[in-house]
C-alpha cells in the first residue's frame, strides 16, 4: 500500500505553483519560529560567513531561507510526480547547457541550494540521459523508496550508496556517465580537510577533484536558483586546467567559486546544516 504521505505529495502535484508556493511560505515562517535548534544553526553559520552584517539582516535572510525550504519540500510533490510536460515548462536550463550533451564523462558540481533536487531532475530529463549520484539512504523504508523513485524518475540514473566508498563512483564516470555531486557539507574528519569558506576554517570533502582526476572527467558547475515560475538551472563552461595535482588548492577554489554564488542568493542556500561542526584541533565548537 502506498503511504500516506507519498499519496500527499501526490495530490498537491495537481495543485497550481502559486497554491504551493503560498502554503510553503506559511509553513516555512511557521517552521523558522518553532524549529529553534535549525534556526540556531543557520544563523550560527550566517555570523560566521557575513560577520560584516547586522543582526537584523543575518535573521531576515535566515528567514527566507527557511520559506524558500519549505517551499522547494514542497515542490518535490511535481517535480517527482507531475506530468513531463509540466516539469519542463517549470525548470529552465540556461548558460552552457551544451556541456551536458557531450559524449565525454563529466562531475557535475552541484552545490547545496535548495533547488539542487530539482536542479537534478530537469538535467537528466531534458540534457543528460545517463547519469549518477552519490546517495545517503533515508531513514524509513516508505521515505527512501519515494526518494530514490523521485531522484530515478528521468533517464538512466544509477544511485551510488556512499556506504559503498568510491570505486562505484569510479567505474560510473569511466562508462561514461555524467555524476550530479553535492560535496560541500562537512561529513567529519576522516573524509574531509581545511580549507577557508567564506574566512574560516571549514572541513571539506575533496570529493571534486579527487573524483574528476580518477574518473578523467570534466567539472561543470550547475547551480540552481528558485525563482517565481518554477527554477533556473544554470550551467557553466567546464572548469578548465581543473583539478591540478594540488587536490587542497583545487578543493579551496571549489570553495572560493561557490561563496560567489551564495552571495548572489545567500537566502537560497542550506544554512541548515552545520557546516562547521568539525573543528581544527584546539578550536572550540561554534553551535
Amino acid at each position: 500500500m502506498t503511504h500516506p504521505g507519498v499519496l500527499l505529495m501526490q495530490g498537491l502535484a495537481r495543485l497550481p505553483l502559486p497554491w504551493l508556493r503560498t502554503a510553503g511560505a506559511g509553513l516555512g515562517r511557521l517552521l523558522f519560529m518553532l524549529a529553534r535548534r535549525r534556526r540556531h544553526v543557520a544563523l550560527t553559520n550566517l555570523r560566521l560567513c557575513f560577520p560584516q552584517w547586522s543582526e537584523r539582516e543575518r535573521i531576515d535572510v535566515a528567514r527566507r531561507s527557511f520559506v524558500l525550504f519549505t517551499q522547494s519540500f514542497i515542490d518535490r510533490a511535481w517535480v517527482w510526480h507531475a506530468p513531463d510536460a509540466v516539469v519542463r515548462a517549470r525548470i529552465r536550463l540556461v548558460g552552457a547547457v551544451d556541456e551536458l550533451r557531450k559524449p565525454e564523462a563529466a562531475v557535475l558540481f552541484a552545490p547545496h541550494f535548495y533547488g539542487m533536487d530539482a536542479g537534478g531532475a530537469a538535467i537528466m530529463q531534458q540534457a543528460v540521459r545517463i547519469g549518477g549520484s552519490i546517495y545517503s539512504p533515508q531513514s524509513g523504508a516508505a521515505t527512501d523508496a519515494w526518494v530514490r523513485a523521485g531522484r530515478e524518475r528521468f533517464g538512466d540514473v544509477v544511485l551510488i550508496n556512499r556506504r559503498d566508498g568510491i570505486k562505484p563512483v569510479i567505474k560510473s564516470l569511466r562508462e561514461g556517465r555524467y555524476l550530479y555531486l553535492l560535496p560541500d557539507m562537512d561529513l567529519g574528519p576522516e573524509e574531509s580537510i581545511f580549507v577557508p569558506f567564506f574566512g574560516v576554517p571549514a572541513a571539506t570533502v575533496p570529493s571534486l577533484p579527487r573524483l574528476a582526476r580518477l574518473g578523467r572527467a570534466r567539472v561543470v558547475p550547475t547551480v540552481t536558483r528558485m525563482t517565481a515560475d518554477g527554477y533556473e538551472v544554470r550551467v557553466d563552461p567546464a572548469w578548465q586546467d581543473y583539478p591540478s595535482d594540488d587536490v587542497e588548492a583545487d578543493t579551496a577554489l571549489m570553495n572560493q567559486r561557490l561563496e560567489a554564488w551564495i552571495r548572489a542568493m545567500p537566502e537560497q542556500y542550506y544554512w541548515v546544516h552545520k557546516r562547521f561542526k568539525t573543528r581544527p584541533p584546539g578550536q572550540p565548537p561554534v553551535y
